[in-house]
C-alpha cells in the first residue's frame, strides 16, 4: 500500500479566497451570510439568505476558448485547482499530462444557467441559445472534465457528484487510487455556485433558515434555536500525491491522507440515519489504524437542521466519546454544498498545523436533544493533535469521514 500526502490546497469560499483570509474571518468571527436582495423576485421563495464567494476573478490566460465550456462552477473549480498545483510546486509539470495524473472531483449540479437554457427549451418549445457546450456546462460531472481538459489531465477522471459529500468522495477516491497504485498524483475536490434554485429545493424541505433581517444569526449549528440552513458556494482542491513521489521532489507536505470511510445509509433520501453516520467513522478509524481517542477534533458536518445536527451528534459521542472537541465551519460559511467536503478537510489541515480551532459561530445554548460533546463555542481554541476528522453526509444517505495526520517531522 502507498502513502498519500497532501502537497497542495487552495480554495475560494464566502470568508476568504486564501488560508489567510479565511483564518483572519475565523479569528475575528466574521460570517459570510449574506441577505440576498435579487432573490426577492422569486414569488413563494421563503429564504433570502446565501453566502457567495466575493471578489472572484480570473486571469488574462482564462480565454474564451478555454472557458467556453464553463459555467460558474467548472470556473471556480479550475481555478482553485490552478492555484493548488502551484502551490504543490506542479503547475505546468510534466508529471500532470504523463498519465500518472488523474481527477476526482465533484459538485451537487452542473452550473443551473445552462439547466435554465434546456428547461426553457422545453417550456417554450424553442431551443433557443442552446449550443455545443449547454450539456457541457450543466452535466453534473462538468467540473471533473473540465479540470481535466484544461489542465490536460490523461489519467484516470472519477466523478463524485454526490450532494454535500461531493468533495469528501472525492478527496477520498482520489486517495484510494493513489494508495492502491493506480497513479502517481490526483487533483481531488468540489465545488459549488450559488444559485436560487438551490434555495428553494431546500425551502420545500423547509430546512432553510428565515432569518432574512438578521444574516449574522444563522445558520446555529447545534444550537435549540436554529430554523435552518444557509446555501453557499465555493470551491476547493487538493493535490495528492504518492509520498515517495513527492519525497523525490522534495514537495513541502501539508498533511497525510491516513484514513477514509464511507457508506450509505439504504434507508431514507433526506432523514439522517445515526447508526451508519457511526459505521462510515469507524470505517475511517479502522482504515487509518488511529484509535478513537487519538483524535483531537472533529470537523462536523452539522447543517444546524434539526434531524442532521442531532442523529451526527449521537454519532460522534458513540464512535468518539464526550471529550473530542467538535466545530462547524459552515456557521461562518453556509452549506457550500458540492465544496464542503473539500473546504472543511482543507480548514481542518491548516488549523491543526497552526495548533489553533474555531469555535462554532451563533452556538449560544446547545440543543438538549443534541449529544453532550466538547463544542468549542466562544473563541480560537488551542488543540495540539496529530490527526483531526472530517465528516460530510448528503442525500441519499451518504456518509463520508475522513482522517488527517499533521506533518511536521522529517522522519514521517
Amino acid at each position: 500500500m502507498k502513502r498519500v500526502v497532501v502537497t497542495g490546497m487552495a480554495a475560494f469560499s464566502p470568508i476568504g479566497n486564501d488560508w489567510a483570509s479565511i483564518r483572519e474571518s475565523l479569528r475575528s468571527k466574521k460570517s459570510g451570510i449574506r441577505h440576498m436582495a435579487d432573490w426577492d423576485s422569486y414569488a413563494g421563495l421563503i429564504t433570502r439568505l446565501g453566502a457567495p464567494v466575493q471578489d472572484f476573478s480570473l486571469p488574462g490566460h482564462y480565454t474564451r476558448k478555454n472557458t467556453r465550456s464553463m459555467g460558474r462552477v467548472s470556473l471556480l473549480a479550475c481555478r482553485a485547482t490552478e492555484l493548488a498545483l502551484a502551490d504543490a510546486g506542479l503547475l505546468g509539470d510534466p508529471v500532470i499530462i504523463g498519465g500518472r495524473t488523474g481527477v476526482a472531483y465533484g459538485s451537487s449540479i452542473g452550473s443551473t444557467p445552462a439547466v435554465a437554457d434546456y428547461g426553457a427549451m422545453l417550456l417554450n418549445h424553442d431551443i433557443g441559445n442552446l449550443n455545443a457546450n449547454t450539456y457541457i456546462k450543466m452535466m453534473g460531472h462538468t467540473t471533473a472534465v473540465n479540470v481535466g481538459l484544461f489542465f490536460k489531465v490523461r489519467g484516470r477522471l472519477i466523478p463524485a457528484v454526490s450532494a454535500c459529500t461531493s468533495g469528501s468522495q472525492a478527496i477520498g477516491f482520489a486517495y484510494e487510487t493513489i494508495k492502491f497504485g493506480l497513479q502517481d498524483v490526483m487533483l481531488a475536490g468540489g465545488a459549488e455556485e450559488l444559485c436560487p434554485s438551490e434555495a428553494a429545493m431546500f425551502d420545500t424541505l423547509y430546512a432553510t433558515s428565515t432569518r432574512n433581517d438578521e444574516p449574522q444569526l444563522t445558520p446555529r449549528p447545534f444550537d435549540r434555536d436554529r430554523d435552518g440552513l444557509v446555501v453557499g458556494e465555493g470551491a476547493c482542491t487538493f493535490v495528492l500525491e504518492e509520498l515517495e513521489h513527492a519525497r523525490a521532489r522534495g514537495a513541502r507536505i501539508h498533511a497525510e491522507v491516513l484514513g477514509f470511510g464511507t457508506n450509505t445509509d439504504g434507508n431514507h433520501i433526506t432523514q439522517p440515519n445515526s447508526d451508519t453516520m457511526r459505521v462510515a467513522m469507524q470505517l475511517a478509524l479502522q482504515d487509518a489504524g488511529v484509535a478513537p481517542e487519538q483524535i483531537g477534533y472533529v470537523s462536523a458536518h452539522a447543517t444546524a437542521t434539526e434531524q442532521g445536527d442531532i442523529a451526527e451528534s449521537h454519532a460522534t459521542l458513540a464512535v468518539l466519546g464526550p471529550k473530542v472537541p467538535v466545530s462547524s465551519l459552515k456557521s461562518y460559511t453556509g452549506h457550500t454544498l458540492g465544496a464542503c467536503g473539500s473546504l472543511e478537510a482543507m480548514v481542518c489541515i491548516e488549523m491543526m498545523r497552526e495548533g489553533s480551532f474555531h469555535p462554532t459561530l451563533n452556538l449560544d445554548n446547545p440543543d438538549p436533544r443534541c449529544a453532550d460533546l466538547d463544542y468549542i463555542r466562544d473563541g480560537m481554541r488551542a488543540i495540539e493533535t496529530e490527526y483531526v476528522m472530517n465528516n460530510n453526509f448528503a442525500f441519499g444517505g451518504i456518509n463520508t469521514s475522513l482522517i488527517f495526520r499533521r506533518w511536521d517531522r522529517p522522519s514521517q
